[in-house]
């Protein structure tokens, strides 16, 4: 029942982790773009135009994304899960809609706050003007992002990963063809980058749409509306302490260094999010996956060995990221303007590799739908990040702000297991757990120190056999890795 479930998980994840696989591959195929058309300058603003954005989404979305899949699944009929659909899709388009009509109009005061523009004038008397354009595009974007968002969690919740990706394919090479047209082919800079992100989602939202049409008629629940957003609003604080601990460090870093620390911090978080794409895959998976395993006990069962799992790749990516991290920035900034970067991107990475633990160990409270005390663990977090981030970013730029993130993740992590238990108390394989994160996090260190391309190979390769002594792996596992290997070499004699 157990290694079925987890394949399940893991096929589904695969296959919804394509469009993210490729859109972090063109993402990383980008940077050379983005550090020799845009610099320093420019990074930062298409960082602080996402970090803002970002905000808008969840505040805008009262958690109803979340509310769709406990209320669809919960849904014994079909009528009844249409009904689902019609009150989150045309919910989902009135907010967004909201939302661009007040960011349009408060664009100017926006770009003045936010830095976005640039200086005229003689060194000694410069003169700042400020792009409300900027500003629209990027609450264009927004609004394609929420609908689109929306309308593609139904494939999610009807389990078709295939359909998925091929949207996602589809919004990833729109999105890589006109944002190379605009920046490069047009000069339009970073508001070029900012148009071209959104795009592609533009373009397949459409198309979605048209393909969608039966399913969404005009068709609204008011009833059914309070129903989700009480389940969902209690959701909304825990989501702004999560964009707090993931974004707002752009807005501190900003105002105590400029946009140019923001572009170099900018870097070491888009190669750093590399890991994102294994978490983008099973976070798509994981909530339909989660809410559909009925019987209790096989629950906890894999949830438990679903976070072992998880942890153990995301930190061997962490690994990896890390210890090559000097010679993968090298490789996207031929101007030698972002060398600095390399420094934070192990911290990234295993912030990253945190947040992927408090995914899985959240599950079971929404599986008991007893979300509403989840921010005070997120909250607590959020906290603990702004002080970090007011006390390191002056002295020590943007790797106070990565030290900021990682503590902060740590304490999310560990707040979320507290929570668990007291709510649905599952028995994490915690040796195993310490056990892979503390040997990732010295070779990483190791790795990093002695500089040698080589060794950081080296080290990166063996991760998995230097657990080995360590007893981390099961018996069973052990068996069926000895069978793998059996089988792999009589096919090789063959």
């Amino acid at each position: 029942m157990l290694v079925r479930e987890l394949k399940r998980l893991g096929t589904q994840s695969a296959i919804y982790g394509l469009g993210g696989v490729i859109s972090r591959l063109i993402a990383v195929f980008l940077l050379p773009v983005y550090t020799v058309y845009l610099g320093r300058v420019g990074l930062g603003e298409i960082e602080t135009i996402i970090a803002i954005t970002s905000v808008l989404v969840i505040v805008l979305g009262l958690g109803i994304t979340s509310a769709f899949f406990r209320f669809y699944f919960d849904s014994e009929d079909e009528a009844r899960r249409t009904l689902v659909v019609r009150t989150s899709f045309w919910f989902t388009m009135t907010m967004a809609t909201v939302g661009l009509a007040i960011g349009w109009a408060l664009s100017v005061p926006l770009a003045a706050w936010l830095n976005l523009g640039h200086f005229t004038g003689p060194a000694s008397h410069q003169v700042f003007h400020a792009d409300p354009w900027i500003v629209r595009a990027g609450f264009v974007g927004l609004w394609a992002q929420m609908n689109y968002a929306q309308i593609t969690a139904l494939f999610r919740v009807e389990e078709r990963p295939v359909q998925f990706a091929i949207a996602s394919i589809a919004n990833v090479l729109i999105t890589i063809g006109s944002t190379i047209a605009l920046v490069i082919g047009a000069h339009k800079g970073a508001i070029g980058a900012v148009i071209g992100n959104f795009l592609g989602t533009l373009a397949v939202y459409v198309v979605l749409v048209s393909y969608r049409r039966f399913q969404l008629g005009f068709q609204f629940d008011r009833k059914l509306l309070r129903q989700m957003n009480k389940f969902g609003l209690p959701l909304v604080p825990a989501a702004l302490a999560l964009w707090v601990i993931n974004l707002i460090d752009r807005l501190f870093i900003n105002a105590y260094k400029g946009q140019g620390e923001v572009g170099v911090y900018s870097l070491a978080v888009r190669i750093s999010s590399v890991i994102i794409f294994l978490m983008t895959a099973f976070q798509l998976a994981w909530p339909a996956f989660a809410y559909s395993i009925r019987d209790d006990r096989v629950a906890k069962r894999t949830y438990s060995y679903v976070l072992t799992y998880l942890l153990f790749l995301t930190c061997w990516m962490s690994l990896a990221l890390g210890a090559l991290a000097p010679w993968i920035v090298a490789l996207f900034d031929p101007k030698h303007q972002f060398g600095r970067s390399a420094e934070a991107v192990p911290i990234l990475c295993f912030a990253t590799a945190a947040y992927s633990g408090y995914s899985v160990l959240a599950i079971g409270i929404g599986r008991m739908r007893q979300t509403q005390f989840n921010w005070v663990v997120s909250g607590a977090a959020a906290v603990v990040n702004i002080g970090l981030n007011i006390a390191l970013i002056p002295p020590y730029g943007m790797i106070g702000a990565a030290v900021a993130t990682i503590v902060a993740y740590v304490v999310l992590f560990l707040g979320m297991w507290l929570r668990s238990r007291q709510v649905y108390p599952v028995a994490y394989q915690w040796r195993r757990i310490v056990t892979l994160t503390s040997v990732a996090g010295g070779m990483t260190i190791l790795g990093y120190e002695l500089h040698s391309l080589p060794v950081s190979i080296a080290l990166v390769v063996v991760f998995p056999l230097v657990l080995l002594p360590l007893r981390f792996y099961l018996p069973a596992e052990l068996t069926r890795l000895r069978r793998l290997v059996r089988l792999e070499h009589e096919a090789g004699v063959v």
